[in-house]
């Protein structure tokens, strides 16, 4: 319950978080409302999958890592990316951070008891290089900031050098 909880406030929280990096109120600040808001669900609805999937039983445990992975992965394209973009990138930090957290840790058995590398260090990395697949033109107004999908493969090279440069 108290997990429950706290992983609500959060994700109230992280509202003031991402939308407030717009610095005003206005579009740019809508839209990383949104993306946040969809990202964190598609996060609780993939994680909570797989549990039940593997596990026959999704657990409130999982829902709320899932929230938490979606909200982390999202944090670095909540401004740059599309509301449609936002759930695909929830979608797949609900996978990448639950494969994180289960197999990963259990294959190189390293002691993380509350998921922070399988949550916050994938998920970050994973938003930070997923940011430069999704980013758009549309959404930044700005004829340099855009990503693959709008034919700049260079941004993810740029943002896959940052993730590699921060984790030094």
């Amino acid at each position: 319950t108290y997990t429950f909880i706290g992983a609500a406030l959060l994700w109230v929280g992280w509202f003031g978080f991402n939308a407030g990096s717009a610095l005003a109120a206005g579009a740019s600040a809508a839209n990383a409302f949104v993306t946040t808001h969809l990202a964190a669900s598609a996060g609780v609805l993939m994680w909570a999958g797989l549990e039940w999937i593997f596990r026959k039983k999704p657990s409130i445990l999982g829902a709320c890592s899932g929230a938490v992975a979606g909200l982390v992965c999202i944090t670095p394209a909540a401004g740059p990316v599309s509301p449609i973009s936002a759930m695909i990138i929830g979608l797949a930090a609900g996978l990448v951070c639950y494969l994180a957290c289960t197999s990963l840790k259990t294959k190189f058995r390293y002691d993380d008891s509350l998921d922070a590398f399988g949550v916050h260090g994938v998920g970050g990395a994973l938003g930070a290089i997923l940011t430069g697949v999704f980013a758009s033109k549309a959404i930044t107004g700005s004829p340099n900031d855009f990503g693959l999908l709008e034919g700049k493969p260079v941004q993810v090279f740029n943002q896959a050098m940052s993730v590699l440069f921060a984790a030094g």
